[in-house]
């Protein structure tokens, strides 16, 4: 082979497949295309097939999360029942039937839970990014920081848009999460186990149009159910099918420095809760869930690893730097544009990896041991230390899109740099 034509050769772009298994952004089921259902457009009275009626799997879906049934629902169409010839593809992707009526639809639903799904399901990468941890981390007030920040800024500086997939997500994620915290400054309750939360789905799209939307599904799955093996194997499945993880950390789950905090800040009844998960036992049990049947029993999937509530580790800044240096930009927001700074990214990940060696080998090994692909980072979510579940001031999130933004880096959906 020529130099030339190994050189045609390596900049050839990797061939795009004719399509993408989706996984469903509601029940992370993962199926082919050629699987889906659909909502029929119309319902008649005079065919039962056509009646209107109700949606048992759609149902049995929204009671998961306490949400209430629908009686009256249109039928539900199989492509299998409907000649080939009414079949309508989009991209070398089922995007619509004509029924048996002459009316067509393109209201595509999972085959397993019957929620809609997004128009793009099929035509590019279903990626799903999850937030888990412990209880008691602060997924809940992250989540809502997170998707705020990535709104109002994030999105401007990487010429994309962040929107919800639809009005009653957008409506129950103002009212429940973003108003409560950043108009009144209330901290948000703890999910509770026997309580599951619906998915936030959001979609990042990009402006540029040969970019693909990313999917951003935030199931903020209770901590407690993160270390019982029987919770997680019920409804751990939307994390194995994730496209990047941000695992959360809190400081006070590491025994060393809950007490050198502790210390510092003083005794002040109520504000220390003796019973924290151990960053470890959250790891070991979504080893034994599904990262053992990986191919080496390694993931590959793209990890951030989330160290929140940074602002508390002021009291732990010293000259020498055992834990973290006094000036370290930790503490300093910083605003990542267009691509993701990788001198930026390569500093907070060295100064976390080694305080986090430093203070809890054992989770730290047991990370190198079953996740191949690993970023980490420290981050506020509010800015400031919360007194008696208020926040006190503006909330100021500091550097909360940074996992984030790692993520999308990996995904190849943005580039890296060495400067602004």
């Amino acid at each position: 082979m020529s130099f030339f034509s190994r050189f045609m050769k390596k900049n050839q772009p990797a061939a795009r497949p004719l399509y993408y298994d989706i996984v469903c952004p509601f029940c992370f089921t993962r199926f082919e295309p050629e699987e889906v259902v659909f909502r029929a457009m119309h319902s008649r009275e005079d065919d039962e097939n056509y009646a209107l009626g109700e949606d048992d799997l759609l149902n049995k879906y929204r009671e998961r999360f306490g949400l209430d049934t629908v009686d009256d629902m249109e039928a539900v169409l199989h492509p299998a029942d409907i000649p080939e010839e009414y079949h309508h593809y989009t991209d070398n992707v089922l995007t619509g039937l004509t029924d048996r009526y002459g009316v067509m639809t393109r209201r595509r639903l999972c085959p397993s839970c019957h929620n809609e799904l997004p128009v793009t399901a099929g035509k590019v990468p279903s990626n799903i990014i999850s937030i888990i941890g412990a209880s008691q981390v602060g997924k809940s007030v992250y989540m809502t920081s997170l998707i705020h920040t990535l709104q109002h800024t994030t999105a401007g500086h990487f010429d994309a848009a962040c929107m919800p997939l639809n009005a009653e997500i957008s409506r129950k994620f103002r009212t429940l999460y973003e108003e409560p915290l950043f108009e009144r400054g209330d901290l948000l309750a703890s999910t509770q186990k026997e309580k599951m939360q619906e998915p936030f789905i959001f979609q990042f799209v990009f402006k540029d149009e040969s970019k693909p939307p990313l999917t951003l599904v935030f199931f903020d799955v209770a901590g407690e159910g993160m270390v019982d093996q029987d919770y997680l194997g019920l409804h751990g499945q939307h994390i194995k099918n994730s496209a990047g993880i941000l695992f959360m950390v809190d400081p006070l789950q590491i025994r060393s420095v809950r007490e050198k905090i502790r210390i510092n800040f003083g005794d002040r009844p109520g504000e220390w809760v003796s019973q924290y998960d151990e960053p470890r036992d959250v790891v070991l049990t979504m080893f034994g869930d599904f990262i053992a049947y990986q191919e080496k029993s390694k993931t590959e999937i793209p990890t951030a690893v989330v160290l929140a509530k940074s602002d508390m580790l002021h009291s732990l800044k010293d000259e020498d730097g055992d834990y973290i240096k006094s000036n370290s930009n930790v503490f300093n927001n910083y605003v990542h544009r267009k691509t993701l700074n990788l001198n930026e990214f390569h500093n907070i990940d060295g100064e976390i990896r080694r305080f986090i060696e430093k203070v809890d080998r054992p989770f730290k090994d047991t990370m190198d041991v079953y996740f191949a692909n690993t970023g980490y980072f420290a981050v506020s979510a509010l800015g400031s230390n919360p007194v008696n579940q208020k926040v006190e001031g503006v909330v100021s999130p500091i550097r909360v899109d940074e996992p984030f933004i790692w993520l999308l880096h990996k995904l190849n959906y943005i580039e890296g740099s060495d400067g602004p």
